[in-house]
């Protein structure tokens, strides 16, 4: 095998999108939190421990879900051969033992989060990804705390509660549309995710329920939090009727809808950015 192919898939194991996002929204925790000015060292190790962390999480879970990808997803990189399953494990435990090297230059708080976060990343395939919600939940705690991650490194967490929550509800609305997507292959592999335990549609319907919630809750940032003018509603509005299309398109196309949903996700990501931004810059709304 060519080494380029190798090394597109390992690079592909890491899911760089996804590494991208969740390095960007620690960066937003620290932002939110205020301490970027005056904590760049931290923040820098931070975003790159997230980064490092979730790409390893990304290639360990891909090695424990070759067997599944073989139907659902049969063009990533172990299944098509571009990379070995062991070394798609070594290559996890790398950028694992990269991500902890970094941690260990950040607060207390900080390092305590990244090491439940490690043991949840490799628990989450081997024993939660396959129980009904328990998994999809174990997700949406993993990508919500990239905020609390990144106010911990500036050591001030209460800022990103919010964000938090917020961020944890939208993930789990995602979760649960991604596995009514997979469900002929979660099936064959004999998991027991929520959509396999309960059916479909009822799933979707709770996934809609949580995003109703989570697009109530949206203006709170806004409201109990000085740190959050009128531009965050500006853009989070926008963002909020997306991830809601989204999940109404679910229901007849669970693979547009769970896509979209993302979308929706990342523009609420930039609603976190232009709100926080605009109350420090001059003339700031």
């Amino acid at each position: 095998m060519a080494v380029g192919e190798t090394g597109r898939g390992l690079l592909e194991l890491t899911r760089p999108v996804n590494v991208i996002a969740a390095s960007v929204l620690t960066f937003i925790g620290a932002f939110v939190a205020g301490g970027i000015a005056g904590s760049s060292l931290q923040v820098a190790a931070a975003v790159a421990a997230t980064g490092l962390a979730v790409g390893a999480g990304n290639a360990i879970n891909d090695y424990f879900d070759r067997e599944i990808d073989r139907i659902n997803e049969p063009d990533r990189p172990i299944p098509r051969g571009a990379v070995s399953p062991r070394g798609a494990l070594v290559f996890s435990g790398l950028l694992f033992a990269l991500a902890v090297a970094l941690a260990f230059v950040l607060p207390v708080a900080a390092i305590a989060i990244a090491v439940i976060n490690l043991v949840a990343l490799v628990a989450y395939t081997e024993y939660f990804k396959g129980l009904p919600g328990l998994g999809n939940a174990l997700v949406a705690y993993l990508v919500g705390s990239t905020f609390l991650f990144g106010a911990a490194a500036v050591s001030d967490m209460a800022p990103a509660v919010v964000l938090f929550l917020l961020s944890a509800i939208a993930t789990l609305t995602r979760e649960i549309i991604k596995d009514v997507e997979d469900l002929e292959g979660d099936r064959e592999e004999g998991l027991n995710t929520l959509p396999i335990a309960i059916g479909e549609r009822p799933a979707l319907y709770i996934a809609a329920g949580l995003l109703v919630v989570g697009a109530i809750a949206s203006p709170l940032p806004y409201l109990l939090l000085e740190d959050f003018g009128i531009a965050y509603l500006l853009v989070v509005v926008p963002a909020v009727a997306v991830m809601c299309y989204a999940t109404y398109e679910s229901f007849t196309d669970p693979t547009a809808g769970q896509e979209h949903l993302k979308y929706g996700m990342f523009l609420a990501a930039l609603a976190f950015i232009v709100g926080r931004a605009a109350t420090v810059l001059p003339g700031g709304i």
